[in-house]
C-alpha cells in the first residue's frame, strides 16, 4: 500500500513551524518535520534540513506534495538559498507551497519578500502568511520575552505605536488551512489580533497577569539601531529598529479577520494568551 504523500514542515521546532506540524498530525495528516537536527517529533517524520546545505534538500522532498516554509532567521537575503530549493521542491513534485513572511514586508520587499513575489511564478497552489507580531515575543524565548524574565522591562522605539499583535497558535491554524483545504489561498494573507495594542498596554496587561510589575522603556530610533547591532548585523539591526519606527509611525494599527474567516473562530486576545502561556 503506497503512503499518503506527506507536507513537509520546515523550521518544526519553531515558533509557528512546531505549531503547525502538531495540528497537521492531529488531522491525521502524514508530516515531514524539518529542522536542523532532525528532530523527533511525536507522530511525524523527522528530517535533517538547513537552508545553507542544498545536499539534503532531496531528502527532505522526497515524498513531499506540500511545503510549509519558515525562511532563515536573520538572513537579510532568504530569496538566494530560498529561490534555488524552490525550484527543486517544484521539479521534486511539491505542488503547494505555504510561506511565512510578516506584514510589514509586502510582496517584492526586502528580504523575504522577494520570495513572495516569486512564489506565483513557481506554484500554481500557494499562500504567504504575512501575520502581524507575535504574542510569543512576549512569552518565549524572544529578546522581549527575556528583558520581561531578566528585567521586568520591553525595551522598543515604537513609542505609544499599536500594533494587532497575533498568536502563533492562530498563525498556525490558518497555515493548516492554506496547506490542506481543497482550494488553495493563491494569495497573501495579513493576520491580526482582535486588537490592537501599545507596548503600553502590553506592558499592563503583563503587570496584570503574572502580578509583578513590567514596564515599556520608549528607546529612539538611534539607540534600539544600536542596542541590536551589539547582537546581530548592523544591517539586520538597522531594519529592526526601522520597522518599530514604523509602529510608532502609525503602520501596524490595524486588525483583519483573516483568522476568523480561514478558521471558523475569533482570533485569540493577547489576555487570553498570556493567561495561558505566563499565568503559571
Amino acid at each position: 500500500m503506497t503512503s499518503a504523500p506527506a507536507t513537509l514542515v520546515i523550521g518544526a521546532t519553531g515558533t509557528t513551524g512546531s505549531r503547525t506540524a502538531a495540528q497537521l498530525i492531529a488531522a491525521g495528516r502524514r508530516v515531514k518535520a524539518a529542522s536542523r537536527r532532525g528532530t523527533p517529533l511525536a507522530g511525524a517524520e523527522p528530517v535533517r534540513f538547513d537552508w545553507y546545505d542544498p545536499a539534503g534538500f532531496g531528502d527532505a522532498l522526497d515524498d513531499a506534495d506540500r511545503v510549509y516554509l519558515v525562511p532563515p532567521v536573520g538572513d537579510p537575503d532568504p530569496a538566494a538559498v530560498m529561490l534555488p530549493f524552490l525550484e527543486q521542491a517544484r521539479a521534486a513534485g511539491v505542488r503547494r507551497a505555504v510561506l511565512l513572511s510578516s506584514s510589514a514586508i509586502a510582496e517584492g520587499g526586502p528580504t523575504v519578500g522577494q520570495v513572495h513575489r516569486a512564489l506565483p511564478r513557481l506554484f500554481d497552489e500557494w499562500a504567504v502568511l504575512r501575520p502581524s507580531w507575535f504574542m510569543q515575543n512576549f512569552t518565549g524565548t524572544h529578546a522581549h520575552a527575556a528583558g520581561i524574565r531578566n528585567d521586568r522591562a520591553i525595551l522598543t522605539a515604537a513609542g505609544t505605536g499599536r500594533v494587532g499583535f497575533v498568536d502563533a497558535d492562530d498563525i498556525a491554524a490558518v497555515a493548516v488551512r492554506a496547506l490542506t483545504d481543497d482550494r488553495a489561498p493563491n494569495t497573501d494573507l495579513v493576520l491580526t489580533g482582535p486588537e490592537a495594542l501599545s507596548h503600553d498596554d502590553i506592558a499592563a496587561l503583563l503587570t496584570e497577569v503574572t502580578g509583578r510589575p513590567v514596564v515599556h522603556r520608549h528607546l529612539t530610533y538611534e539607540a534600539m539601531r544600536d542596542r541590536l547591532a551589539e547582537a546581530i548585523p548592523a544591517e539586520f539591526a538597522a531594519m529592526l529598529a526601522g520597522m518599530d519606527r514604523a509602529i510608532a509611525e502609525g503602520a501596524e494599527d490595524r486588525t483583519t479577520d483573516t483568522v476568523q474567516r480561514l478558521t471558523g473562530r475569533p482570533a485569540n486576545g493577547f489576555r487570553a494568551v498570556a493567561d495561558r502561556e505566563l499565568s503559571a
